[in-house]
């Protein structure tokens, strides 16, 4: 369940029709039985669309919180990052030429970060973070074992700062809605869709059996889609790391002064 959830485009459809299905199947049983709608029915149909609504509303809102958190982190590691850009001015010329060279070059891969699609080339994406996270604390290394001074702590520190904001920002793309709440969720939707069928049992209310499906499609749509951070239609851009990036080209080409958000 999980693993189709991360496909929010073929998560709608599926959903929609077994809920669909579900429905049908309720207003054939009820039709077979010739059944009339009873008030105990009605109580159980009222008590299952409730719990389902209180349950897709506890799921968006988990869903919010960790898309919120992505785009709180994406703009952390930009602070991150030119914090340090900027605290590696107190080093040598020759490290800090070194550090800002190995940044600019870590900074391209954050920003490939959030951009790739395909398991491939975010495999890719993660072997390059990852050599160039070692590269950077070397760096820090030489350039502390060039001189032990406050200067050289603030940049030790500052580098850390830059790595911890990466493992941050990968927790909270792998940080989901747990697969067992999706099973719960599917299991209400289709006892309520089917509960709902059977209520709506009359061949005048055929058309009207497919609303509740469709109504619930689309919330589970929504919730799946801002849970999915890299398949889904609504992405955490690298607005603040572009930002960074682009002002550091500027100041490349002497158009500007670096900008550290």
């Amino acid at each position: 369940m999980s693993a189709l959830t991360q496909f929010p485009l073929l998560f709608l459809p599926v959903c929609f029709c077994v809920l669909t299905l579900a429905a049908w199947l309720g207003a054939r049983v009820a039709r077979a039985r010739r059944a009339e709608t009873e008030h105990t029915l009605d109580l159980a149909l009222t008590a299952t669309l409730t719990l389902l609504a209180l349950i897709i509303g506890f799921a968006f809102s988990m869903a919010v919180g960790r898309y919120d958190m992505r785009k709180t982190y994406e703009e952390a590691e930009a602070n991150a990052i030119g914090t340090e850009y900027a605290r590696a001015g107190l080093l040598s010329a020759t490290d800090a030429a070194r550090i800002r060279q190995l940044l600019g070059a870590y900074l391209d891969e954050r920003i490939r970060f959030y951009e790739v699609r395909s398991d491939a080339r975010l495999a890719q994406v993660d072997t390059d973070t990852a050599r160039l996270q070692q590269q950077l604390w070397s760096a820090v290394e030489t350039a502390a074992n060039g001189g032990r001074d406050v200067f050289v702590a603030q940049v030790a520190a500052g580098m850390n700062d830059v790595l911890n904001s990466q493992s941050y920002t990968q927790a909270a793309w792998w940080n989901r809605i747990p697969g067992e709440a999706w099973e719960l969720l599917v299991v209400i939707a289709i006892l309520g869709a089917a509960l709902f069928g059977y209520a709506t049992h009359a061949r005048k209310a055929t058309a009207v059996q497919v609303v509740l499906p469709l109504v619930i499609s689309v919330a589970f749509f929504l919730i799946a889609d801002l849970d999915s951070p890299r398949t889904g239609l609504v992405h955490v851009t690298a607005q603040n790391l572009r930002a960074l990036a682009d002002s550091y080209a500027e100041a490349a080409r002497g158009r500007a002064v670096p900008h550290t958000p």
